[in-house]
């Protein structure tokens, strides 16, 4: 099993009157690198083969499914889906999946080979199908650690929105999945939706020929997940109210929506598969108003196997009121580094909303002010994504919009808005 830690950081005091408790979950995950070299695991690499894909892109796209096929251990369950305005299993052809093995990658990777682009997109058919493959593995293996490749170049623009809804629905919860998206004529929030419901990654991948690495490195850190379908487990005092749960390392996820019900006072929020890794997640709680002096437990966070009832680490939120005003009106330096990335998120997509929509002013103002927090946070790859876009003046801090901006940088902004940095370790910066 790995090791997990939890360590929770806030300013437990509050001033006399004050309801609302904040505290930043750190979750580390460590252990022997063997360990997810014997860890059961099943993949499904996804291709869009749709007509669009045949514009310099599906030749790059058959070597990049053909390195995630390459990277994959042996003994893995695997199985390659092309698609288009359907789902075809290309890879095995038995409806199952299969073990890698030479003779396996070999036959699969033979089958990517022919992969043509032709065709509509509909990406929510894709997925489900993928659901189904992982759903008859589950059967006879359990605890395997379940995860998929999507890529795509497109709008999903052969599926009605309800059916799509539906789709994704039926998949949630099933397995993770990192999707990407080629070009610059798919659509951010609508690949977004789909890596957010499967608790997976979204990036974008400017040139096609890129897509090789990329799905390597994809295929390698999937290979060292140890742990499937943990949960956040979080309890709360029965007189205090739940505000969120969000992740907020590596990038921001609001998991408030997903809470499973455990009992009236405790809820489990999914997180997917953990190998080494660290994240960071920010919960907030409101509590009845103490007396001076006053203290208690606001929270307590477990992360567990929901399945089993496991508990892998756990900590308190705590709440202390105050008359101490240096005490009582300190700001958690994570708590205030967090939020801030949270306000830069929707800073770029307000703006870059408001810039499609024609209201420069709105963009302007949007994405002026997330070039400072940008800047103030340490995050220096959304400060130059943003400069590509806005100019600021450093002396006065006025800001401009570009005139001409190349839509791959304005996908790549938007795309990756929701992707955060650590705090700083000098808590004076």
């Amino acid at each position: 099993m790995t090791d997990f830690t939890i360590r929770v950081d806030q300013n437990k005091y509050l001033p006399a009157g004050s309801q609302e408790v904040h505290g930043i979950i750190t979750v580390e995950a460590s252990g022997p690198v063997e360990r997810a070299a014997v860890a059961e695991a099943a993949e499904v690499i996804i291709v869009d083969t749709s007509g669009s894909m045949s514009y310099g892109k599906i030749a790059d796209a058959r070597k990049a499914a053909q390195a995630a096929v390459d990277t994959l251990r042996d003994g893995v369950y695997f199985a390659v889906i092309s698609g288009n305005h359907q789902a075809e299993v290309i890879f095995p052809g038995t409806g199952q999946l299969a073990p890698v093995n030479a003779q396996n990658r070999h036959a699969a990777k033979e089958a990517i080979s022919r992969l043509r682009a032709e065709g509509g997109t509909a990406m929510g058919r894709w997925l489900r199908r993928a659901a189904d493959l992982f759903s008859a593995h589950q059967v006879t293996h359990p605890g395997a650690i379940r995860h998929a490749i999507l890529l795509t170049d497109g709008k999903n623009e052969h599926e009605p929105a309800p059916e799509f809804d539906a789709n994704l629905t039926y998949c949630s919860g099933k397995f993770v999945c990192d999707c990407r998206g080629v070009g610059t004529d798919w659509v951010v929030a609508e690949v977004r939706r789909i890596g957010s419901t499967l608790l997976g990654s979204v990036m974008d991948v400017r040139r096609p020929e890129e897509l090789e690495a990329d799905f390597r490195a994809m295929t390698e850190a999937a290979m060292g997940k140890t742990v499937a379908d943990v949960a956040l487990r979080v309890w709360t005092p029965r007189a205090a109210t739940l505000n969120f749960v969000k992740q907020v390392s590596p990038s921001l996820e609001d998991l408030t929506a997903r809470r499973t019900e455990v009992d009236a006072l405790t809820g489990d929020y999914p997180t997917g598969s953990w190998g080494g890794e660290s994240r960071e997640y920010h919960v907030s709680v409101r509590v009845p108003s103490g007396n001076v002096g006053q203290e208690m437990r606001a929270g307590l966070v477990k992360l567990v196997l929901p399945d089993t009832g496991e508990v892998l680490a756990s900590g308190n939120i705590l709440a202390q009121w105050s008359d101490d005003p240096v005490q009582s009106t300190r700001i958690n330096p994570r708590v205030a580094h967090y939020t801030g990335q949270q306000e830069l998120a929707s800073l770029i997509q307000e703006g870059l909303q408001a810039r499609n929509d024609g209201d420069l002013e709105t963009a302007t103002a949007r994405l002026g002010k997330a070039r400072g927090i940008a800047e103030r946070a340490g995050n220096e790859e959304t400060a130059k994504l943003l400069d590509k876009v806005v100019d600021v003046d450093p002396a006065t801090g006025t800001a401009r919009l570009k005139r001409v901006v190349d839509k791959a940088d304005e996908i790549a902004l938007d795309t990756r808005s929701v992707r955060t940095v650590r705090m700083r370790k000098d808590p004076e910066a």
